[in-house]
């Protein structure tokens, strides 16, 4: 059986393979290991392998991991749906918020960012397939979404975030992408963020700007949604 660690040099491999497809420099790609539903121990073997950054989904399981692992300098992004209810603890615990999609949402952790923490990093979610069960703003919504946010104090709006509806068509990888970078470049915002790729469609991603892959199966192996991982 493979390892984390050699599930880690075979993904870096991919995206150093596909920054090179398109004359990238493969350092301004960033791998974000999405460790939902996985154990402590998984993190911290991961981390062994020189990854820094980690993607979680549910609070409850995210503040736990981190503390177990409080004694590694860690990166955590928050990457799921967001509840009013649990911005505070977002705001306090996550240098990175990949997920939001609502101005209410963005306020209240503005409002909730220590003070003596960085601003805490934004990616606005957008629903650029239009799918019903996605979460992520509508194209349409997106400037005035993305103005307001950008004006809110102890929050740094870095760029966007999509998960396109999943196909093995590469073309039609190409064209959601393509559609989230131009998205961006529409905003005349000085933003430097595409979080964009995943396992399955990461090298497609990279052809279109990602500056982060969000990366979980082809590291840890398939999820355990048996495991409890409540919200």
């Amino acid at each position: 059986m493979s390892t984390i660690a050699d599930n880690i040099g075979q993904v870096s491999q991919r995206i150093r393979a596909a920054a090179d497809a398109v004359q990238r420099d493969p350092s301004s790609i960033h791998l974000l290991a999405v460790s939902k539903t996985k154990p402590a121990e998984a993190v911290r073997e991961a981390y062994a392998a020189g990854v820094r950054d980690f993607g979680e989904n549910y609070l409850q399981e995210a503040l736990s991991k981190q503390a177990q692992l409080s004694d590694l300098p860690l990166s955590w992004h928050f990457i799921g749906p967001i509840q009013s209810n649990k911005t505070r603890a977002i705001a306090e615990n996550f240098a990175w918020v990949h997920s939001v999609d609502r101005l209410k949402i963005a306020q209240r952790l503005s409002e909730q960012r220590p003070a003596d923490l960085p601003p805490l990093n934004i990616c606005i979610q957008v629903n650029v397939s239009g799918e019903a069960s996605k979460s992520g703003c509508t194209p349409a919504d997106l400037p005035a979404l993305a103005n307001a946010i950008s004006a809110l104090p102890h929050l740094k709006l870095r760029g966007l975030m999509a998960i396109p509806e999943p196909t093995e068509d590469r073309a039609a990888q190409d064209a959601a992408f393509a559609s989230v970078r131009e998205l961006q470049a529409s905003l005349n915002l000085a933003l430097d963020t595409l979080s964009m790729g995943m396992s399955h469609d990461l090298a497609s991603a990279i052809a279109q700007g990602a500056t982060w892959v969000r990366v979980g199966t082809a590291l840890f192996g398939a999820r355990d949604y048996s495991q409890p991982s409540h919200g």
